[in-house]
């Protein structure tokens, strides 16, 4: 009787304690969700945005563009044709010779947009170092986050962190495999970037 107390007892400790981190992991969410929310929108000239910060994805063999990097690159090179940002700044691994930083600027030279108004970073090898490294590198405090939306908010709120003016544009053009992993990754992700936020 005493044993199956004791193990009534923790089993209502270890519930509670799960349920609480559970409580708390979803509030930070709801942070960073609720306050770039109405930062994601369609981007027109009249923003006045010079620069649109790709953020790098997937390269495959052979230098071709995982679909999610596709749909990133198509919606930047969307917004330069459009006239609503003049230059790309891609932003990625450029390591070894599937870089994505590399392939990343083949593929917007080959859709149109001029090499002249392309800079590479190769060393945004994470969300946050891409958006640190756009102001305290290439000195750029204003521009629009390109990237799928569900990786928009903790983008933009890392921006926001660093007193940095930005719009999110919405690169999701398909259904791509595995986003369920993706989507429950990124819940742990943006906990990682607010701590990182705070103590930096």
């Amino acid at each position: 009787m005493k044993t199956h107390r004791k193990y009534k007892l923790f089993i209502i400790i270890f519930a509670s304690i799960l349920a609480a981190g559970l409580a708390v992991l979803l509030i930070l969410n709801g942070i960073v969700l609720g306050t770039t929310k109405a930062q994601i929108r369609d981007i027109t000239p009249e923003d006045g945005y010079a620069y649109a910060l790709v953020l790098g994805a997937k390269v495959h063999e052979g230098g071709r563009l995982s679909d999610m990097l596709r749909d990133r690159m198509d919606k930047a090179i969307a917004l330069y044709h459009a006239g609503a940002v003049q230059k790309l700044l891609v932003s990625g691994d450029g390591r070894g010779e599937w870089s994505e930083t590399k392939h990343m600027k083949l593929y917007a030279i080959e859709h149109g947009v001029a090499e002249e108004d392309i800079l590479m970073d190769d060393e945004g090898f994470s969300t946050y170092e891409s958006i640190s490294r756009a102001k305290k590198q290439y000195l750029i405090s204003k521009f629009v986050i390109v990237t799928q939306k569900y990786h928009l908010h903790r983008a933009l709120y890392i921006a926001n962190d660093m007193d940095i003016t930005a719009l999110g544009a919405d690169g999701t053009f398909h259904t791509y495999a595995g986003q369920w992993y993706r989507e429950l990754r990124e819940v742990l992700a943006r906990i990682k970037d607010m701590a990182f936020c705070l103590l930096n």
